[in-house]
C-alpha cells in the first residue's frame, strides 16, 4: 500500500541536520569546498575506523547474546544476501542504458550499489538511536553478509561467463572474504556475542562512551575526502550524478519496504533501507582494482564516495527513517 506523504515523519527527517555526527560531515565537506587547509592525518583516521568498526561489531554482538537468535535474524540475513546480490543487475541496467557506461565499467559500479558501506551504517545507527528507532544487534551481522555477493554479481556483470586464472581467483577471494573491515566486524561480533553484557562491561568505557565522539572526527574527515574527491574528478557527468542518487533512492526503499514485510522492527526496518541504499567505497573498490583493473575508479568510487555517500548521511538516513516509521503505523 502506498504512504501518504502527509504521513512521512518530517521530523525524523529534519532531525538528523541537527545532529552533531552529520553536523560534522558538513563541516567537512563545507571546509573542503572552501579551500580550506584543514586536514586528518591519515594514521589518525585509519585508527578511528579501526575503533568504529570494533566498536559497531562489539555492541552488535553483545546485543545479540543479550537477545538470543530467531527467526527474524535468519530472515534478516536471508534478504540481505539475496538483495545485495540482485540489486546490482537493476543499477547495470540504468549504467548501461541511461549512463552509457561501457561493460566492464557498469559491472563495476553496479557492484559498489549492492554491497554496503560500514560508515553509512554506522552513522545510521546513532541517528536512528536518536529519533527513537533502534536497530536490533544482529544488523551488524546482516551487514557483513552483504558485503561480498554484489562482488560477485558485478563480476559477472562485468565479464559473462568469462572465468579468472585459478590463482587470480584464490587471490579475489581472499581480498573479497579477509579483507580488514570483514575481518574486524566480524571477529569483533564474535567477541562480543562470547563475551556477552557482564564482559562488556569491562570495556564499555572505551568502545560505549566515546563512541559518538570518535564518530564525529570521522565523519569531519569523510566530509574532507568526499568534497575534496568531488573537485577533483574529471569523470563523473550529470547522468551518472543523477544516477548516483536515484540508486540510493530506489534500493533504500526496497530494503525498507523488504525490512517490514518480513516482520523486522521499525527500527531494524530503516537500518535495512540505509544498507540497501548504501555504496561500499572501501571493500569493493579493492576488489575491483584487483579483478577488473581496466575500470576506471574515478567513476565508480567518486560515485560512490562523493555522491551516494553525502546524500545518504544528509538526506537518505531521514528518508528510510520516516518510511520505516510509516510502515510501521506512525
Amino acid at each position: 500500500m502506498p504512504i501518504p506523504a502527509a504521513r512521512m515523519d518530517t521530523g525524523v527527517i529534519a532531525s538528523t541536520f541537527t545532529s552533531p555526527v552529520i553536523l560534522f560531515f558538513v563541516l567537512g565537506f563545507a571546509a573542503a569546498l572552501l579551500r580550506s587547509e584543514l586536514a586528518v592525518p591519515e594514521a589518525v583516521a585509519k585508527a578511528l575506523s579501526l575503533y568504529l568498526m570494533a566498536a559497531i561489531g562489539l555492541k552488535g554482538g553483545v546485543a545479540v547474546a543479550q537477545s538470543g537468535i530467531g527467526g527474524d535474524v535468519a530472515a534478516a540475513l536471508g534478504a540481505g544476501f539475496a538483495l545485495s546480490l540482485l540489486l546490482p543487475v537493476a543499477a547495470y541496467a540504468a549504467l548501461r542504458g541511461f549512463a552509457r557506461l561501457d561493460k566492464v565499467n557498469a559491472g563495476a559500479v553496479a557492484a559498489h550499489y549492492g554491497s554496503v558501506s560500514v560508515v553509512t551504517f554506522v552513522t545510521a545507527s546513532e541517528v536512528l538511536q536518536g529519533v527513537g528507532l533502534i536497530p536490533a544487534g544482529y544488523m551488524v551481522a546482516v551487514l557483513a553478509v552483504m558485503e561480498t555477493p554484489a562482488i560477485l554479481s558485478g563480476l559477472l556483470l562485468a565479464r559473462g561467463a568469462i572465468g579468472a586464472g585459478a590463482g587470480e581467483r584464490r587471490e579475489m577471494a581472499r581480498e573479497v572474504f579477509l579483507n580488514a573491515s570483514v575481518v574486524l566486524l566480524l571477529g569483533s561480533f564474535a567477541i562480543g556475542a562470547i563475551a556477552g553484557p557482564e564482559g562488556f562491561e569491562d570495556v564499555r568505557p572505551l568502545f560505549d562512551t566515546g563512541f559518538k565522539g570518535v564518530l564525529c572526527l570521522f565523519l569531519l574527515d569523510m566530509g574532507l575526502i568526499a568534497a575534496r574527491r568531488l573537485i577533483a574528478s574529471r569523470a563523473l557527468n550529470w547522468r551518472l550524478i543523477v544516477l548516483a542518487i536515484l540508486l540510493p533512492l530506489v534500493n533504500g526503499t526496497i530494503g525498507t519496504l523488504v525490512g517490514h514485510a518480513i516482520g523486522l522492527d521499525p527500527g531494524s526496518t530503516a537500518a535495512f533501507g540505509v544498507l540497501c541504499a548504501s555504496a561500499s567505497y572501501i571493500a569493493v573498490p579493492a576488489a575491483m582494482r584487483l579483478s577488473l583493473p581496466e575500470a576506471d575508479p574515478g567513476i565508480y568510487l567518486t560515485m560512490s564516495l562523493s555522491v551516494t555517500f553525502p546524500f545518504n548521511i544528509l538526506v537518505g538516513i531521514g528518508i528510510f527513517a520516516a518510511l520505516a516509521r510509516a510502515l510501521a503505523g506512525g
